[in-house]
């Protein structure tokens, strides 16, 4: 059976992504099943650098067909911040905690209409034959005032989804894969996993 590598080391995302992947004719590998993996450094300019990059070195790595996702909120009033840094927005280390909380100091006393955001996701797939792809998937909300659910991860808890008037963190898993940036990115990326399958080119 044709395999792809998730090129992340995130327990939650890896999770979300092989549910996503789920109905494919696939075997779903993470980096748990490799040792001696290398560390990417994050430091481009958008997801999709990112993303390319984590995908291009683990394809290398591994000789099988990576993909990778990076993936972030980016805040209107902040001006796209925290954008490419929101895994380290209060800090290299920084926990989900730490990083929800510079978010809502910096966003203190800030009115409903101005607190639009946006989940983006790239999702960058890379062939053990060198073929590349890249797609982008977002989801637009608003910046709570507090946290709200105990689902999910990251910025999860702050996110909430106008029409539902629930943030990601109280979205059961089949909901939250269906209207989020990444759900909506991979969903994009499923019909060039099936082309490269058709082809043999995974």
């Amino acid at each position: 059976m044709a395999a792809v590598v998730i090129a992340s080391k995130n327990k939650n995302k890896v999770r979300e992504i092989k549910q996503l992947l789920s109905g494919e004719a696939l075997e779903v590998l993470s980096l748990e099943d490799f040792s001696g993996v290398p560390d990417v450094v994050e430091d481009g300019n958008t997801f999709a650098d990112n993303a390319l990059k984590k995908a291009r070195t683990i394809a290398r790595f591994t000789g099988l067909t990576a993909l990778a996702d990076d993936s972030g909120l980016e805040v209107d009033y902040l001006k796209g911040q925290p954008g490419v840094y929101s895994a380290r927005f209060a800090g290299i280390s920084a926990s989900d905690g730490e990083n929800n909380a510079k978010l809502l100091k910096l966003m203190e006393g800030v009115p409903r209409e101005q607190r639009t955001a946006r989940f983006r996701c790239s999702i960058a797939l890379v062939s053990r034959f060198g073929l590349t792809e890249c797609i982008d998937g977002t989801c637009e909300g608003l910046v709570l005032t507090e946290e709200k659910g105990t689902g999910g991860f990251g910025y999860d808890p702050l996110f909430l989804v106008p029409d539902l008037e629930l943030t990601f963190a109280e979205l059961p898993d089949g909901d939250k894969n269906r209207i989020s940036h990444r759900g909506k990115a991979l969903r994009a990326a499923l019909p060039v996993i099936q082309r490269w399958l058709d082809a043999g080119q995974i």
